[in-house]
């Protein structure tokens, strides 16, 4: 006796395509907005050196020294390439700014904003900037 093959209908086949075109569809855009946010971390963790040197600054001088470069605070960052995540970080009177090159994940360049605020003693941040209305940082 032959046995006869069996395989996966037309019909079947055709539902495995549908249900992985759904899966795709929904997966996608939430992959992006988790590259983007991935991607600008790099912004966020460039930021740290910053915020110690005016963390610093603040406890020893008055806002006004607090700038790129003086009492404690890293020089700032320009001019990096244009397809670098980070392309600028700069202080002025303790506000820093940081800044994304356009990339393939960025198409206009986003900042993140950082103000200090001093309560007793302690330091707290503001974040503000292009990135918190899309929820990057």
């Amino acid at each position: 006796m032959k046995k006869q093959q069996q395989g996966f209908t037309l019909i079947e086949l055709m539902i495995v395509v549908a249900i992985v075109a759904i899966l795709a569809g929904v997966g996608m855009p939430a992959y992006q907005n988790y590259t983007k946010k991935a991607q600008f971390s790099e912004v966020i963790g460039a930021t740290a050196a910053y915020k110690t040197g005016v963390e610093i600054c603040l406890n020893l001088a008055a806002k006004t020294t607090c700038d790129a470069g003086n009492n404690s605070i890293p020089t700032a960052v320009s001019g990096a390439s244009n397809t670098a995540i980070v392309k600028t970080v700069d202080v002025v009177d303790g506000v820093i700014t940081a800044t994304t090159g356009t990339t393939s994940v960025f198409a206009a360049a986003e900042t993140y904003i950082l103000t200090p605020g001093s309560s007793a003693g302690l330091i707290s941040w503001t974040v503000s900037g292009t990135c918190t209305g899309k929820d990057l940082c």
